[in-house]
């Protein structure tokens, strides 16, 4: 059992499906069931995962002193996962509504009230005995980054959408992490140009381009090598939102056991495609057996 320590967002979401994109105005809808509020959030999203994967995690977090708060706690606590590294400091604990159709489009409204502007006291002992650390991309972990890295820490991290490897906010984010992951929306160059220029820059080891029902694109420095896998079906897709963290969060746990890169990718693959069967970016991880039997039949 790896012990991996993720710091983030986390915040309440309500997701609302909806019959197409674009919506045309009409004064009320009656979506019976299809209108759902959890706990969610980066943050969150990636313990669930790893925890259902068998990980030993810790959890780094900020909230406000509100009802969100303490419901967010309670669900924290039900996933087996210890509290006490979550701040209240914030106004008001963030929010977010997804909207999603049934070809799997999504609009994401996320408000990340003042999080962006607190920092937060990282002790020593938060990431000392971590196997991995994951910083995920918000403000307050620009200092985790420095501190995890003066110990020798493996950094992992997803700065999502990124169009351009200068953006200035993600600049931190990218020089500290050992493995990258970023998605494919903004990207207008040849991806595997875009992918070359960013590792030329930071020297990261692994950098994941996740691409949809495209699949991924991934680059090994060790093995200066793209591999290339097409998306898998497993069920039925019901809502992609979450994709993205499945696929980061697996990959990190099963790189962290010991597997080859293209091993953890193949296996990331099927447990991201097995939670985009559910609703809910925090909702449809699945355990390693479970995995494993999927890549067999696959």
């Amino acid at each position: 059992m790896k012990k991996i320590l993720v710091s983030g967002l986390i915040n309440t979401e309500t997701t609302v499906k909806v019959k197409s994109f674009p919506i045309e105005y009409f004064p009320i809808d009656y979506p019976f069931f299809g209108v759902n509020t959890r706990v969610s959030g980066v943050a969150y999203n990636l313990v669930k995962a790893l925890k259902s994967l068998g990980d030993d995690v810790s959890l780094v977090t900020m909230t406000g002193d509100d009802f969100s708060a303490e419901y967010i706690k309670t669900e924290v606590e039900k996933a087996g996962v210890d509290t006490k590294h979550i701040s209240n400091m914030l106004k008001e604990t963030p929010n977010s509504v997804v909207l999603y159709d049934n070809e799997g489009k999504r609009q994401i409204y996320c408000d990340l009230k003042d999080i962006q502007d607190i920092k937060y006291d990282f002790e020593e002992t938060l990431y000392n005995h971590s196997d991995v650390v994951i910083a995920c991309n918000t403000n307050f972990n620009r200092e985790l980054l420095k501190k995890a890295k003066a110990a020798g820490k493996m950094i992992a991290t997803d700065v999502h959408v990124l169009g351009d490897i200068d953006d200035e906010y993600n600049q931190d984010f990218m020089k500290y992490a050992n493995i990258l992951f970023l998605s494919d929306e903004n990207i207008e160059a040849d991806y595997k140009k875009f992918i070359l220029s960013i590792e030329e820059k930071f020297g990261n080891d692994i950098i994941v381009l996740g691409m949809g029902k495209k699949g991924a694109l991934m680059y090994v420095k060790d093995e200066n090598k793209f591999y290339e896998l097409p998306a898998v079906d497993v069920k039925e897709v019901v809502n992609t939102v979450g994709a993205g963290d499945a696929l980061f969060s697996s990959f990190i746990h099963f790189y962290a056991k010991g597997l080859k890169p293209i091993e953890c990718l193949k296996r990331a693959e099927v447990f991201a495609a097995y939670k985009i069967g559910f609703d809910g970016a925090s909702v449809g991880f699945t355990d390693e057996e479970t995995v494993e039997k999927l890549v067999k039949e696959l």
